[in-house]
């Protein structure tokens, strides 16, 4: 059958423009609500702060003991901890980290749960449902009276959390063009690396769990506005038939970015034709995707496996790396900064690389500066504590340029069709990595401290391999359907052209 060569011209960003004044506005909104993604996912870290635990009366005697009559905690750096609230001492002291494993588990739930509701209901109704059930879980936990309703509302608080970092990325990545597309989409994570830069001085001046709870969950208060500032996504009301709905919004969108009054006049014939081609198209799913459709065909199931474990490979390297860090001895809430601080430098020198190198060759970079420090810590084994410290940044500094490429590269691998769902996969993966982190930092370190930064360099060694069988997504427009994804990066592509 013969092929003739197709120009299909993206009936969003052509009458928009790659980056307008109500996108430019649109994007800096929506990061704001990366600040309580760090502060939902890392709090743990003081909120269950270490504090000794010893034995008053006796003194000398095992405070877990028979013998020990009166207990007490050091609080000499926290007031208060989860630990001091709800007795998670000696039997019961493996409560502590089974919270921290059920906000990972939570916000892993929520990516692919709210990924899929927003794929089928829409990205504005979802996103807002998550900032409100975020605000509310965030602040009663904070009240908690027993154990089980801490580690309840905080799990419920992470799942909006999840399914927030989720579908914020999407709303963003839908409604710029390609030459903006990577910057804005890396700078996004900025707010989070700065949201976990900020965490350590909430807890310096706020040391009871509850008042600082209380202050990083009460601050949601502030995106209630989103009910008024977020609207739907024109390219997600487009593929999904709200063909009216997505032409009022994109003429409205044209409006605020100062667009002609002639130019404005042909969104309408323009859309409704380019919406005819895209229905008549036989490789157009006249289905909304589902988290199967990933796997269906060679191509995107490779690129798929693949971008799943670079996410996995991203949080538990770089969440590892932070935790390994602040192990290392030292001021806590010093050690907290640094490891925050250290993913702004590499989210800009991210936005230069993946500009002019591309979206591969940056994993690639980024993944072996992970692997070569924490091999270097685990295959020497006289290296001082100073060394130690320094390799141990380097691998995280590697892990902050993989954190917001693979957030990048993933919005641009997956079809519109299942594009939240394919980055709340992701996203599942990812949390995954994040929850296995603290145990191999913690629990494997007591056998051998060479452990933590061998895994970690393994991990990242593999990730450096795999990126290899990724196709390079510089510049290329966002890929609409499944066959879209499929043909993404083959040689053997058809000679249809996508112009954006």
């Amino acid at each position: 059958m013969e092929q003739k060569e197709e120009i299909r011209v993206d009936p969003i960003i052509v009458h928009l423009g790659d980056m307008g004044r109500y996108q430019l506005i649109f994007c800096l909104v929506i990061f704001l609500s990366k600040f309580p993604s760090a502060w939902v996912t890392l709090a743990h870290l003081f909120v269950a702060g270490k504090a000794e635990y010893y034995c008053v009366e006796p003194p000398k005697a095992d405070p877990c003991s028979k013998d020990c009559v009166q207990t007490d905690f050091n609080r000499s750096v926290f007031s208060e901890t989860i630990e001091m609230t709800f007795d998670l001492t000696c039997d019961r002291f493996w409560l502590s980290s089974l919270t921290q494993f059920a906000v990972m588990g939570g916000i892993m739930v929520g990516a692919i749960v709210f990924g899929i509701l927003s794929d089928r209901f829409g990205r504005r109704k979802v996103f807002l449902v998550e900032c409100i059930m975020q605000l509310v879980c965030g602040v009663i936990a904070s009240f908690s009276m027993h154990y089980i309703m801490y580690i309840t509302l905080r799990f419920l608080t992470a799942v909006a959390t999840g399914g927030q970092m989720t579908t914020s990325f999407v709303l963003i990545m839908e409604i710029i063009g390609p030459s903006r597309r990577e910057a804005m989409s890396i700078l996004y994570q900025i707010p989070f690396f700065m949201g976990h830069a900020l965490l350590p001085l909430f807890s310096y001046f706020l040391r009871d769990w509850h008042y600082f709870h209380l202050c990083i969950s009460s601050i949601s208060i502030i995106y209630l506005m989103y009910v008024c500032l977020v609207s739907e996504s024109p390219r997600w009301l487009f593929t999904t038939g709200h063909l009216d709905k997505a032409i009022t919004l994109v003429e409205k969108i044209a409006k605020k970015n100062g667009r002609s009054f002639d130019n404005i006049q042909l969104i309408r014939p323009q859309m409704e034709e380019a919406y005819q081609i895209f229905i008549s198209d036989p490789n157009t799913l006249k289905k909304r995707g589902t988290v199967f459709d990933l796997f269906r065909t060679p191509n995107l199931c490779k690129n798929t496996t693949v971008m799943v474990y670079q996410w996995l490979n991203a949080c538990m390297v770089y969440y590892g790396a932070a935790q390994f860090i602040s192990k290392l001895g030292g001021n806590i809430f010093l050690n907290v900064f640094i490891s925050g601080v250290l993913g702004i430098p590499g989210c800009i020198i991210c936005i230069f690389m993946t500009k002019y190198s591309g979206r591969r060759l940056t994993l690639i970079i980024s993944n072996f500066i992970s692997a070569f420090g924490f091999l270097l810590i685990a295959c020497i084994s006289n290296l001082s504590a100073s060394l130690v410290s320094v390799f141990a940044i380097v691998g995280l500094f590697g892990a902050s340029l993989t954190f917001p490429n693979v957030y990048l590269y993933a919005g641009e691998i997956f079809p519109t069709v299942v594009r939240t769902t394919g980055v709340g996969l992701c996203s599942c993966f990812g949390r995954i990595g994040s929850m296995i982190a603290p145990f191999v930092a913690s629990d494997l370190a007591l056998k051998s401290p060479v452990i933590p930064p061998l895994v970690y360099g393994v991990i990242a060694a593999i990730g450096f391999v795999l990126t290899f069988l990724l196709p390079e997504t510089r510049g290329l427009p966002i890929v609409e359907t499944l066959a879209d994804g499929e043909a993404l990066g083959k040689k053997q592509t058809n000679k249809s052209k996508i112009e954006m």
